[in-house]
């Protein structure tokens, strides 16, 4: 069964510290007052926070799961992820909690080693 923005918005925040804000007439969740993740207003993808050195690695590898949005992404450290190409729940949490750990204040992420875990 595809993701959807339920699963989005369970998992997003079960991450410690995570509150949901709208912005730009879409769901954002954030940590730190950072946003980790935002809804498409589709709701059939999300952005994630994602080096840019690391984007066009993953668009090559995985091009129907993952790409960029011409023109709005192209200077900051974002990709996007269609929700349908996701294999289940566990690679959609291990996405989100990637973005998190890049925009959670350090304090945070070292309060919680077990989000670290096979990350490095």
């Amino acid at each position: 069964m595809p993701m959807n923005a339920e699963d989005v918005r369970r998992i997003a925040l079960s991450l410690p510290d995570s509150s949901e804000k709208p912005a730009w007439g879409m769901p954002t969740f954030r940590v730190g007052g950072k946003i980790f993740a935002a809804l498409a207003d589709d709701d059939a993808s999300i952005g994630v926070k994602c080096p840019k050195e690391d984007r066009a690695e993953l668009i090559a590898a995985e091009p129907g799961k993952f790409f960029l949005r011409p023109g709005h992404d192209d200077n900051y450290a974002w990709i996007r992820v269609r929700l349908a190409a996701l294999r289940d729940t566990g690679e959609l949490r291990a996405i989100l909690t990637d973005s998190w750990l890049q925009a959670a204040p350090k304090r945070l992420v070292a309060a919680h080693p077990e989000l670290t875990a096979g990350t490095g």
